[in-house]
């Protein structure tokens, strides 16, 4: 069964706490496709791995691009299945997951200062629960390290 995490920001931004699990992630030899609710929002991703780092960036693409098969990581807005055969799919900003069982992980990142993403977390979290997923929920403690919750 898949591995569902979820991700309580509360200490830093989107922005800020993606990159280095996408640095793990890579690490470990895991493809991935990270799924943004808009095209817009995945743009705005995309400059960012690009950026995040003066002396380093993430290899990745957009599933817009040619070549998007090859790469490590994924940037998409919408639901279909990850081009690069990723196995870790990540879910921002309240994005709706498509079908999550063909993934050996999924994380769900959620802005605790976002009423709407809050929400959206929820009701995820009772949908997959009910489903028999087994779920873990990790929270940024202070200096935004992720304290693990339930």
């Amino acid at each position: 069964m898949t591995e569902i995490l979820f991700y309580h920001l509360t200490e830093s931004r989107l922005e800020q706490a993606l990159p280095p699990l996408l640095e793990k992630s890579l690490e470990r030899g895991w493809r991935v496709v990270v799924q943004a609710l808009d095209d817009a929002r995945r743009d705005a991703l995309d400059t960012v791995l690009w950026t995040y780092s003066d002396d380093s960036f993430l290899p990745h693409g957009l599933d817009t691009e040619v070549h998007a098969d090859r790469q490590p990581i994924v940037l998409t807005a919408g639901q279909a299945e990850a081009v690069n055969d990723a196995t870790v799919r990540f879910m921002v900003d309240g994005a709706s997951p498509p079908d999550l069982s063909g993934y050996e992980r999924v994380v769900f990142m959620f802005d605790g200062h976002d009423d709407r993403q809050l929400a959206t977390a929820r009701d995820q979290w009772r949908r997959l629960k009910s489903e028999g997923h087994a779920l873990t929920y990790w929270q940024q403690g202070p200096g935004g390290r992720w304290q693990k919750k339930a």
